[in-house]
């Protein structure tokens, strides 16, 4: 008996031992197993909520594994491991640009491109140029000017025709608000000094005789813009493509898109249904009226096509209240100081207010693009409305306000309390004497003082950064260095236009990281470098916090990893290398 007990003992003993060796192997096997790509000898922000630093990371599928020293992370590598080295150069996690049209974007690449331009006699050499090696389009068709590079903040059909005669010309300004046209394409649409202005829109004409300047705004631009030819399914495709295979270059792994019809979110689906996608984005479906009640369910139909998912989903509803201050489109508390008008807002009061209500009690994330002061206060007191009539989301309340230019010190305080977030492109605030000097000759000296305002915004809650791209530079590095330097990455113009609004180097980062994964609900799988996240990650050519701020317009990107897999390098590596390093 004693034997056979003692016999039982050794059994009890050797399967225990077994079971434990299993499961320390198991979990060695998670935690300290081969991975499938490095990235060392860098300076990895990580842009968790305590600002980690580290010097390396593991990645093992699509996910982060471990952040650490070069040596710790070391002991993961194993023959078939992909190894990124990173040269000292700053490991980000991947950008997220939280506005830009992603379709137009991806057309503007075939077309003409005017962002960046100092001057107008740059952007009719761009044309000039663009004519000549496209002899045979139809329409000659671009994007990304700006009214304040103009005398007195208006183009006109007369500079373009003096390149371009005879074939219509339609540009959209950095604005996305107003268009600018030559004589030909006013004549195709039949617009002269008795046609009547749209409902929203507005034909801006010369003050003496009332014909057409060639800048249209608003529901004006189509009058022009329907008569060009309207790309097929096929051609918005490519762009798409076009425009990940571009965002990829510059360390963009997941962007926003505020302003979205329903065949845009099918196409886009498509694209995630489809596998090859290395974006991850999320929309929201453009709203061209007031809400009623019974617009909620068809709308709400709709949204739900396109649930929770990591490449790919719709959850927001977005709402245009106003246009440009160039063009006196803003809406606008007081006069402006150059016209005795105070601009429009396309919603009614009472009827964004419902609107608002409506969409939250629905549950979806409302964007409103609200470029003046009044409309800033509009959209604010919408998003105040709607937490007085409303439950608390079960997901929480993450409304938001684009497209802020001037905004009035007493509605800063309210952004806090109402949780509602600023989203903000800093590359409309490019400085040049030209700009200011409309900005000033609109608004006036003290609410030019209010104007795009990033550092007071940020210091009320949180705030995202975008591109605004096509009509504006797409590229994060820009953006983050207007933000940081309230200067002209060229230099051209080095002078801090607003410099106590200007934001410090993390906080810039996090706008475009973490920060704006949290706007769009996705704060729980990217954003930041970090155990479990999404392998989303950018590394820069140098290390941008070594740097002094005014040299952030030097930096390039010298790879983007996408779900774990490296979709841009600036140098192919060496096919032969069985764990290859980065070179640059």
């Amino acid at each position: 008996m004693a034997a056979r007990l003692t016999a039982y003992l050794v059994v009890a003993i050797v399967t225990a031992t077994l079971i434990a060796g299993l499961i320390v192997g198991a979990q060695r096997d998670d935690n300290d197993g081969p991975v499938d790509l490095i990235v060392r000898n860098a300076s990895v922000y990580t842009a968790d909520r305590r600002g980690t630093m580290a010097e390396a990371v593991a990645i093992r599928g699509n996910q982060v594994l471990r952040v650490g020293t070069n040596r710790e992370i070391a002991r993961f590598q194993r023959p078939q491991t992909l190894v990124v080295d990173a040269r000292g150069g700053t490991v980000l996690p991947g950008f997220n640009d939280a506005h830009l049209n992603l379709i137009q974007g991806g057309l503007s690449l075939e077309s003409v491109d005017l962002s960046g331009a100092v001057s107008v006699e740059q952007m009719l050499a761009r044309l000039g140029a663009w004519r000549a090696a496209n002899p045979s389009a139809e329409w000659i068709v671009g994007s990304g000017w700006t009214a304040q590079d103009f005398k007195n903040g208006q183009p006109t059909r007369q500079l373009l025709d003096s390149v371009i005669p005879d074939r219509p010309v339609f540009l959209t300004g950095a604005d996305e608000n107003s268009s600018w046209v030559n004589t030909r394409a006013l004549r195709l649409a039949g617009i002269g000094p008795r046609t009547v202005d749209p409902a929203g829109g507005t034909i801006v004409r010369e003050s003496r005789r009332g014909q057409p300047t060639g800048v249209l705004t608003g529901s004006a631009r189509d009058l022009v813009g329907r008569l060009i030819p309207q790309p097929t399914r096929e051609q918005r495709l490519a762009a798409v493509r076009a425009a990940v295979t571009e965002a990829n270059t510059l360390g963009i792994t997941s962007v926003q898109i505020a302003d979205s019809t329903r065949d845009d979110l099918d196409l886009y689906d498509g694209l995630r249904r489809s596998g090859d996608l290395t974006l991850r984005m999320y929309a929201a479906l453009r709203l061209e009226e007031p809400l009623h009640d019974a617009d909620v369910p068809r709308i709400d139909a709709t949204l739900k096509k396109y649930p929770d998912d990591p490449l790919f989903k719709a959850g927001a509803v977005s709402i245009t209240l106003d246009g440009p201050i160039a063009t006196h489109s803003a809406a606008l508390l007081e006069p402006y100081a150059d016209a005795a008008e105070s601009g429009s807002a396309a919603f009614d009061p009472d009827d964004l207010n419902r609107t608002v209500r409506l969409a939250d009690a629905a549950g979806w994330q409302v964007i409103t693009r609200a470029t003046g002061d009044r409309a800033v206060r509009m959209a604010l007191t919408a998003y105040a409305h709607a937490v007085r009539s409303n439950r608390h989301p079960s997901r929480g309340r993450r409304h938001r306000i684009e497209n802020i230019a001037v905004v009035d010190p007493l509605d800063l305080p309210r952004f806090g309390p109402l949780g509602v977030m600023a989203s903000i492109q800093p590359v409309r605030g490019l400085p040049s004497p030209e700009r200011i000097d409309l900005l000033s000759r609109r608004l006036g000296d003290e609410r030019t003082a209010h104007s795009l305002m990033i550092g007071s915004l940020a210091g009320q809650g949180r705030i995202m950064l975008g591109s605004g791209w096509p009509s504006q530079d797409l590229n994060p590095l820009v953006g983050i260095h207007v933000a940081v330097n309230q200067t002209t990455p060229d230099g051209v113009f080095d002078d801090p236009w607003h410099p106590e609004e200007r934001l410090q180097l993390r906080p810039a980062i996090d706008a475009y990281t973490s920060s704006a994964a949290w706007a769009s609900f996705d704060d729980q799988r990217k954003g930041s470098i970090s155990p479990g996240m999404l392998a989303d990650i950018v590394v820069l050519s140098d290390d941008i916090f070594a740097l002094s701020p005014a040299q952030l317009g030097s930096v390039s990107v010298a790879a983007t990893i996408f779900d774990g897999r490296v979709v841009y390098q600036r140098v192919p590596r060496a096919e032969t290398e069985p764990a290859p390093s980065l070179q640059h």
